[in-house]
């Protein structure tokens, strides 16, 4: 495929180690690695610099920063065919990314075609969120951005997933439901996750049942917050929310945090 053919040109000329010693990437990417917390642009430079010289980890993480718009801006082209090429030297978790985004047209960073420094992302305040955990910090943005490709409101989308897990991938209920948006297997099959503790891949499927039950109750938040704890035929059996204590509540929770009638139309914020 044509990133794969451009990919290999950029890295054609990348140095090639001795038999028994480490990559040339290695340090980098392990500094990457320890920076993205603090200086996620920083971390991207190390990422394109490791991933010219043949890092398909670096390919991944680099795609993950461009993917979720972290020190480099949101660019779903660039993200897609970085997971492409990982995913294709049979990187496991960039073949997962690549069921989350769409692949559109390839396009691969300006960093990994040259050495120079990546774009880099203008501040932006993110919504306080001061009672979240550094952890569930990283969760909600992840439940924001597949929120935004959605078309679902991220803030419907994070109050689910509040109520749900607490932000928690590893998640399980008695009932197993898993993950972050709490799927149970049935709905995880349904939605086409593979691996429900896979935050990505949890939370896609989570907010792609979200965007269907939003079709399907024309955008009435009680409906798709009853639908989504007991199921869309206890709702239609009822005609509304059904009388279940725990589902009552389950939406009076969702309400107390996006007390809204009606899902808020979002403005899709990316034109990759």
């Amino acid at each position: 495929m044509l990133f794969n053919l451009i990919f290999s040109a950029a890295v054609a000329l990348a140095p090639v180690p001795n038999m028994g010693e480490a990559p040339v990437w290695v340090d980098s990417l392990a500094a990457a690695a320890k920076l993205e917390p603090i200086d996620a642009w920083e971390a991207a430079a190390l990422y394109c610099a490791a991933a010219r010289n043949g890092s398909t980890e670096a390919q991944y993480m680099l795609g993950m920063l461009y993917a979720f718009g972290e020190g480099v801006p949101e660019n779903r082209k660039m993200a897609a065919t970085l997971f492409s090429s990982a995913a294709g030297q049979g990187h496991v978790r960039a073949q997962m990314m690549l069921e989350t985004i769409r692949l559109g047209a390839s396009q691969l960073p300006p960093c990994i075609l040259a050495d120079v420094k990546p774009e880099k992302m203008p501040e932006i305040v993110q919504p306080a969120l001061p009672t979240l955990s550094a952890n569930q910090q990283k969760i909600a943005r992840i439940v924001r951005q597949i929120a935004l490709w959605h078309d679902v409101d991220p803030n419907f989308a994070l109050s689910i997933a509040r109520v749900e897990s607490q932000l928690n991938p590893q998640a399980l209920s008695l009932k197993s439901a898993q993950g972050v948006m709490q799927l149970i297997p049935e709905t995880a099959e349904r939605f086409n996750v593979r691996d429900a503790f896979n935050a990505s891949q949890n939370i896609k499927g989570g907010v792609r049942y979200l965007r269907w039950l939003l079709d399907r109750y024309q955008g009435n938040v009680k409906l798709v917050a009853a639908s989504y704890n007991a199921g869309e035929k206890a709702v239609d059996r009822y005609h509304g929310v059904p009388p279940y204590p725990e589902t009552q509540q389950y939406v009076a929770k969702v309400i107390r945090l996006y007390p809204y009638s009606q899902h808020k139309q979002i403005q899709r914020r990316f034109g990759a």
